[in-house]
């Protein structure tokens, strides 16, 4: 694989469109947006990607969200006025706005005025993050959070940098700050064979998970390798090419032990 940029690089700061307007026209790079999801969250959801991304996850498989300059460009209002075609159907099923990436927490100004607006339309908001972020950028976003998304990617520390490229301290730390808040949290945990399904992988999960107080469920996703076409586009190597997906009996196993059941 190409050689890791640095984090700074890949900080994406929303400006003003003129020094004159307000912050309702702050800008995000958006990688695409969902208007119908129905796995980031409770209800049907309106999904937000955002372009940019800190980690380097092995198994990415939106490997094109990376670049921080890519994407299109869009202001929080012309999001509320898609988001307000669908708001119904939203509303009348439990559903909300869901912003995942790529990181959201990059570009921090840009998510916490577009959850501000749909706190202020009565709509739920969800982050989906890996947590890599430092805890006094997200003191404000946190503020019209209804729930987060997180991703425990390994609970190994030296497993952990290996499969990201980067270290879990932050991560633990933003997941730690949730629990203490009172934040409510969907813990993710993808299962991929050889890298996060190991007795050792789970157990130290688990221990972690344990310490959190505001876990409201647990999803563990089989590893897939539906975006290895997304890495030989851009000619990078896939490194986990051949790896197989995990099967229901090892998915379940997971789940129990992360969720302290085993």
């Amino acid at each position: 694989m190409k050689s890791r940029a640095t984090l700074h690089s890949l900080l994406f700061v929303p400006r003003l469109k003129g020094a004159e307007e307000n912050m309702e026209q702050i800008t995000g790079r958006i990688h695409l947006i969902e208007t119908f999801g129905t796995v980031d969250g409770p209800g049907i959801r309106f999904v937000v990607f955002t372009q940019g991304c800190p980690l380097r996850c092995l198994y990415c498989h939106n490997r094109d969200s990376w670049d921080p300059k890519g994407g299109k460009e869009m202001t929080v209002d012309e999001i509320i006025e898609e988001l307000k075609g669908y708001i119904e159907f939203i509303k009348h099923s439990g559903g909300g706005i869901t912003v995942t990436g790529g990181e959201p927490t990059l570009q921090i100004g840009f998510v916490t005025e577009l959850f501000k607006r749909c706190k202020a339309l009565g709509v739920h908001t969800a982050l989906d993050t890996s947590g890599f972020v430092d805890i006094e950028r997200v003191r404000e976003l946190l503020q019209y959070t209804d729930l987060v998304l997180m991703d425990i990617k390994q609970g190994i520390e030296s497993k952990h940098k290996a499969l990201t490229g980067v270290s879990s301290e932050k991560i633990k730390a933003f997941a730690l700050y949730l629990s203490e808040k009172g934040i409510p949290v969907w813990i993710r945990y993808v299962l991929v064979p050889g890298y996060t399904d190991g007795e050792d992988d789970l157990a130290a999960a688990a221990a972690f998970i344990g310490q959190l107080r505001n876990v409201e469920e647990i999803d563990v996703l089989p590893y897939h390798s539906m975006g290895e076409y997304k890495w030989e586009e851009i000619e990078e190597e896939y490194a986990l090419r051949g790896v197989e997906s995990p099967d229901k009996e090892q998915v379940e196993r997971a789940k129990e032990i992360l969720s302290g059941r085993s």
